[in-house]
Order: C-alpha cells, then structure tokens, then sequence
C-alpha cells in the first residue's frame, strides 16, 4: 500500500473524503492523488498525520507506531480528541487561538483553568 492508498484508507475510516480533506487543509484540489508522482511537501504531510490521527511515519511507510508519538497518550483522551476535532461544531476549539481575539482566547483558558481548579477541589473532598 503506498501513501495515496494509506490516505485513502483512512479518509474511508473517518468517513471523510479526500476532497473534503484536502478542502479543510486547504490544499489544492487533487493534491493527494498526486502524492504518488512527486516528492510530498513535509508540512502537508504533518497536516494530514495530524488531521488522520496517525504518525508521519506511519503515512510514509505504513508501519505501526508507538503510543509515545501522539499528542494524546491516553486512547479515551485521544478518541475524544478527535471526535471534537470531527465535529464541526466543536472544531472551534482547535483552532482557537487563531481565530479569536487575545482577551476571549485568555478568557477561555481561564474557564477552563477554573473548571479544573473546581474538579480537583471536589475530588479532594472526596465527593
């Protein structure tokens, strides 16, 4: 299996299609089936490893990797993860520091910093 194929396949396990892949990358239309014919640019290549939830490594060659090169570790962690990055609704939250102002993305951080502080606090009570 070479490179398109593994993309493919994994498009086909997302339930996405590699024309919506490439229009949410924003890469020029036909850019994966044209992965076969030329030398793939690194940084697309690290885009779609990431948006498909796979190593590099595992696109260029298509050998299994370790857990230790995912962001998320933890498979639960890990699936959620993706399930809101899938979800166009809640996507927002991937790509909030580029699409909000300083002051509303701090503001979010610090929700979030405040919801934790709350859950730690409860579980030390031990509710």
């Amino acid at each position: 299996m070479d490179l398109k194929e593994r993309i493919k396949e994994l498009c086909k396990n997302s339930n996405i299609s590699m024309n919506q892949l490439e229009q949410e990358l924003g890469f020029g239309k036909g850019y994966i089936s044209k992965l076969g014919k030329s030398t793939p640019n690194t940084t697309k290549i690290q885009q779609l490893a990431n948006r498909l939830g796979v190593s590099v490594d595992y696109l260029m060659t298509g050998n299994a990797e370790d857990d230790s090169e995912y962001y998320y570790t933890n498979e639960e962690t890990r699936k959620i993860a993706q399930e809101v990055f899938e979800n166009p609704d809640l996507r927002s939250l991937f790509h909030a520091a580029k699409d909000l102002p300083p002051e509303r993305l701090k503001a979010h951080i610090d929700f979030i910093q405040s919801l934790k502080k709350q859950e730690e606090k409860h579980n030390d009570e031990g509710c």
